[in-house]
């Protein structure tokens, strides 16, 4: 008997915090699965390897943010003497945070459970770099469907990802015969950019040449091309031309929110009387979209959410726990002032710092 699908309405959906998507290197490589392809000897392990060690050290890839994190890179074409001369060459020291191996097993036969096991014994962990793709895949018989093939092999990697919220690159080659579009250039059929979360493409003009570029296009990271030189004196692949990052705009309700809820310590009702309370002109609907939307910054400023859904009312509870990493910096000049009596609220709790869970509200947990 087939399982029930598991659905969940729009409006639900709308109105229902999630996990915000984690980033190891911000902006540019998210949990998930991801390619990173180029010609054979092109500098492709030299810039995962470095890529390695930044997210472990938990610094800067160019201009990109890192969160650092226990890494592992199977460097499977390599010796441990090769990779302790790559690692002389382009550091001083190196983290006991980043972790090599040069043999595994493959997709199916057991590699996957080397993954787990790693991940098990090293909870920290938040990128794994497979050098290469083709060293993993398991031989296929003639009579499988390529494509097939490839897809399976990159959602058996993938599955691991999402599960344990973190990144899988697997480096990998390009096809010979150039292309208009990058993707169809990377080796195999298109199951194994299509099955990818994320891509990149790192592409010369000429052999000769030290420039590339890092042709980067995914689901989840804005597309764009980056200019890079190999400095052959440091043995690292530096950014030609600054980056233009976007920022994510906070609208200016949710830092008087934000001051609100500081202020009160806690509150809990709907969204049409914390409109009331915080004198907004906007519709309830688009204040809890908005709230939704920027629950990571609600939550770096120490305002946890819960909600406490009934048949008559639509109750949801902002509370601060009393850690703010915000300064006052961050937030925009000339906001709205606050109701000057928060006391006479009928919907404010108590004016106390609350735990992050918000313990519970109507006989319900929230």
């Amino acid at each position: 008997m087939s399982k029930k699908l598991e659905t969940m309405d729009a409006e639900t959906l709308m109105t229902t915090p999630m996990a915000p998507l984690k980033f190891i290197v911000s902006g540019l490589l998210p949990e998930g699965l991801h390619v990173l392809a180029g010609s054979p000897k092109i500098g492709k392990s030299w810039l995962a390897l470095w890529i390695c060690l930044q997210a472990a050290k938990g610094e800067k890839v160019w201009e990109f943010e890192t969160l650092k994190s226990e890494v592992l890179y199977l460097c499977l074409e390599d010796s441990f003497a090769r990779i302790q001369s790559r690692l002389f060459e382009i550091t001083d020291e190196a983290p006991a945070t980043l972790h090599f191996a040069i043999m595994s097993d493959t997709i199916g036969n057991g590699l996957e459970v080397q993954i787990e096991n790693f991940i098990r014994e090293h909870p920290g962990t938040g990128l794994i770099v497979i050098d290469t793709l083709q060293k993993v895949r398991k031989t296929v018989s003639s009579n499988v469907n390529p494509y097939a093939s490839d897809y399976d092999d990159i959602n058996a990697l993938k599955q691991i990802a999402d599960r344990h919220h973190l990144a899988i690159l697997l480096v990998h080659h390009l096809r010979k015969t150039g292309d208009a579009d990058p993707l169809n250039m990377i080796s195999g059929t298109s199951g194994i950019a299509g099955g990818a979360d994320t891509n990149f493409v790192l592409q010369k003009d000429k052999r000769t040449e030290n420039t590339a570029t890092l042709i980067c296009t995914g689901r989840d990271i804005e597309g764009r091309e980056l200019f890079l030189e190999f400095n052959k004196n440091k043995f690292l692949w530096e950014l030609l031309e600054p980056i233009e990052i976007e920022q994510l705009i906070i609208p200016d309700e949710i830092f008087l929110l934000c001051d609100f809820i500081k202020s009160a310590g806690s509150f809990t009702g709907t969204a049409t009387e914390l409109i009331e309370n915080l004198n907004l002109d906007c519709s309830p609907a688009i204040l809890k979209k908005r709230i939704i939307k920027h629950m990571e910054h609600l939550g770096r400023n120490g305002i946890h959410y819960s909600e406490n859904r009934t048949f008559e009312r639509r109750e949801f509870t902002l509370c601060y726990d009393g850690n703010d990493d915000m300064t006052a910096e961050s937030s925009p000049q000339n906001l709205p002032s606050l109701p000057s009596a928060l006391s006479q609220h009928s919907n404010l709790a108590a004016v106390t710092p609350c735990l992050p869970l918000c313990g519970e509200i109507d006989g319900g947990v929230a």
